[in-house]
């Protein structure tokens, strides 16, 4: 395989729906990453949320500081350089972040039950960040749904299959940021992700490494106005590993700066992960046991902390 495969989402609907589904299945099943374009998740939004994203990791360090994920809790607000290490035998990553997840009310029911994963975001004064990134947010939501629809019709279930799983998803988005990488350090160390489905845009400045089932690295080169989809564990778990997260890095050797937005789609806390049954051959039993999501993710996050943190 030279590269990712780029699908054109244009007429992702209609008659084009089944052609292109059968496209992306395809990818899911072989390298677990591909390109969309035309997408529907407008221009104007992407460049917003780069925009928020530079404005903000530009603010002094003792700014970003204040909302750091240790004092927010439910994996929101600032994550340091070196505060993660996806990777352990290469160390901590040299990157910073900042997540955000579902935008809830004050008085919503799950918030106040303390039920996992549901809090509050934490927003930095940065003008227009607010607003920039949520809109940014939901239309990557319609995305992630549309390419749900497409996984339903591949594993020959209702087009809908998914739909209750996410209707209040766990998910985060992540503006990254990884400054000039010193030498010897990566930015973000070898990993799978850990939702159904990642969402990643790029700036200009390449990194991004995606490790192919047969072990061989290629490059997934900067495209401009694209989104990187790809398949993460809990979407392997629900497949019986028919759909594959492959491993991924980001090794910045470009001597420049490097910005991205990683928009994982988790399902529901509440929703039962178990292998979806025309994934398994007739009589077989499953490989994984029923887990419900958050309690997945919970495990996927405790083990990227490095160790003493």
């Amino acid at each position: 395989m030279e590269g990712l495969p780029v699908i054109d989402l244009a007429d992702f609907s209609g008659e084009g729906f089944e052609r292109r589904a059968r496209q992306i299945a395809e990818a899911c099943r072989s390298i677990g990453f591909f390109f969309v374009v035309n997408h529907g998740v407008p221009l104007a939004l992407m460049d917003a949320a780069f925009a928020a994203s530079r404005a903000y990791f530009a603010e002094a360090a003792a700014t970003k500081a204040e909302l750091a994920i240790e004092r927010i809790g439910g994996n929101r607000g600032y994550s340091g350089l070196r505060h993660e290490a996806l990777d352990p035998k290469r160390g901590a990553d040299w990157k910073e972040a900042f997540n955000i997840g579902l935008e809830l009310r004050a008085d919503d029911p799950e918030l106040l039950a303390g039920k996992p994963f549901r809090v509050l975001n934490a927003w930095p004064a940065t003008p227009g960040f607010r607003g920039a990134v949520l809109g940014y947010f939901d239309a990557c939501t319609d995305l992630a749904l549309r390419l749900h629809r497409a996984f339903a019709f591949d594993l020959g279930l209702p087009l809908d299959f998914f739909a209750d799983k996410f209707s209040k998803p766990m998910t985060t988005l992540r503006l990254l940021h990884y400054p000039t990488t010193p030498p010897g350090d990566i930015g973000a160390g070898e990993h799978t992700d850990y939702g159904n489905i990642t969402l990643l845009a790029t700036d200009d400045v390449g990194g991004l490494e995606v490790k192919t089932r047969a072990g061989d690295w290629i490059v997934a080169p900067p495209m401009p106005g694209a989104f990187v989809v790809n398949i993460g564990d809990c979407l392997m778990r629900w497949t019986e590993d028919i759909y594959v997260s492959n491993p991924h890095r980001v090794v910045n050797a470009s001597g420049r700066e490097r910005y991205s937005i990683a928009f994982f789609f988790d399902p529901n806390p509440e929703a039962l992960v178990e292998t979806i049954p025309s994934c398994l051959p007739a009589g077989a039993a499953a490989k994984y046991p029923p887990i419900l999501a958050a309690d997945y993710l919970k495990m996927r996050l405790d083990a990227s902390k490095p160790k003493g943190m």
